[in-house]
């Protein structure tokens, strides 16, 4: 299976190629056709729209350097049965390599996998293929927790100006979090966006709205305006649209999104967004597909590859000096000065942090991940497993 010593010396051949590029096409063209299952369409303006600039990128640098590649899109696609026919689809088309880019997606996509074992089946966001006994599927994410915290700095920057301004008191520090389900996901991404808030705004607190939808505009909307209406002067989102944005700037408060820059949508609110970059992910899975290069099972992305992703500031509104605790932050990061879940950092229930009440019963991987005095978020696995309910932070609902 994926787990033998053959595939491990294959990996170590693969990481190579992610971290220096593919290289060449093989001289001999052959014709790919790549499948991609998405959950929404480029209009949502965020979760999918990320993912297909992504894929359109990788599929337009793979043609530039000589692979002969061929795109098949299924969009609006749902997270039940419709997926696996989407899938079915996509192979019996021809498709040798098909993504699927929601966490809904993956039981239906190794239904699909069963029926074509030569087909590549990759799951985005997602932690159980890399486990499933299947030789034909895979998993993907990044280590976006970081890019959390680093849009957490400048939402804090912001906050604590306006403290400083006596335009909020301390204790209305209120960010409002737009959440659409409260897992591992989630909650690791608003916990390290708040974490980040904190570390240079100490009163700030957070409330969350969870949705129960990856992508429903009008909901987000309702719930940045509930979370408004509770005293939250800056809006955040782990949510696919541009509304907790826009809501924010016609309520007059501050916001950071995801996925996509939303300064455009909003320019008197919207700070920066964080992303991930799928482009570098795509072209090299493809890449080392057609050249006969085992890829992992597993791929975590990193800020360091460029494959988390902040965007630019929006320096119009941001408070000064938040491109320089924004830099200082990332460069900690990088160099292991910083770690997102320091567990001196913050406390669960008035207590220290353990693994036990961190740690993600449902992750497809077990073990200890709390040790050197912080919590290593995607190190076992490459999707996020915190789960801790962290002080400072107050859930308003559940969605599971």
């Amino acid at each position: 299976m994926k787990k033998t010593l053959a595939i491990a010396l294959a990996l170590l051949m693969c990481f190579s190629l992610f971290a220096q590029g593919a290289g060449e096409a093989t001289t001999e063209k052959k014709a790919t056709k790549i499948g991609f299952v998405v959950i929404g369409s480029e209009n949502d303006q965020g979760y999918t729209y990320n993912f297909m600039n992504g894929m359109n990128a990788a599929i337009d640098k793979l043609k530039a350097d000589g692979y002969d590649v061929e795109l098949s899109v299924k969009r609006d696609i749902g997270e039940d049965a419709g997926c696996v026919d989407a899938n079915l689809a996509l192979a019996a088309e021809g498709c040798e390599i098909i993504f699927n880019n929601s966490y809904g997606f993956e039981q239906y996509m190794q239904q699909a996998a069963d029926e074509f074992p030569k087909v590549q089946f990759v799951s985005l966001t997602n932690c159980g293929s890399q486990v499933d006994g299947r030789d034909n599927t895979y998993n993907a994410f990044a280590a976006i927790y970081e890019g959390r915290y680093i849009a957490g700095v400048a939402a804090g920057m912001k906050l604590q100006q306006l403290i400083d301004e006596g335009k909020i008191k301390a204790d209305q520090a209120v960010i409002g979090y737009v959440g659409a389900f409260s897992f591992a996901e989630v909650v690791s991404g608003m916990t390290a966006y708040y974490l980040g808030a904190r570390s240079v705004c100490p009163s700030a607190t957070m409330l969350v709205q969870f949705v129960g939808s990856w992508s429903d505009p009008t909901l987000e909307a309702e719930a940045a305006k509930a979370l408004i209406d509770k005293g939250a002067v800056m809006i955040s989102q782990h949510s696919d649209n541009t509304t907790p944005a826009t809501t924010a700037q016609e309520r007059g408060v501050f916001h950071t999104g995801y996925n996509n820059d939303m300064t455009g949508v909003a320019p008197k609110a919207s700070l920066l967004s964080c992303r991930i970059d799928w482009t570098n992910y795509f072209y090299t899975f493809i890449a080392n597909y057609i050249n006969g290069v085992q890829n992992p099972s597993d791929y975590c992305g990193e800020m360091s590859r460029g494959e988390v992703v902040v965007t630019e500031l929006n320096t119009a509104i941001a408070a000064p000096g938040t491109k320089e605790a924004m830099d200082k932050a990332a460069a900690a990061i990088a160099d292991g000065s910083l770690h997102v879940f320091d567990t001196s950092k913050f406390t669960i229930k008035g207590a220290a942090p353990t693994n036990e009440a961190m740690y993600d019963s449902f992750a497809a991987v077990q073990g200890n991940a709390t040790y050197d005095g912080y919590f290593h978020e995607s190190s076992l696995q490459s999707a996020p497993y915190f789960v801790g309910q962290i002080d400072g932070i107050t859930w308003l609902n559940a969605a599971f």
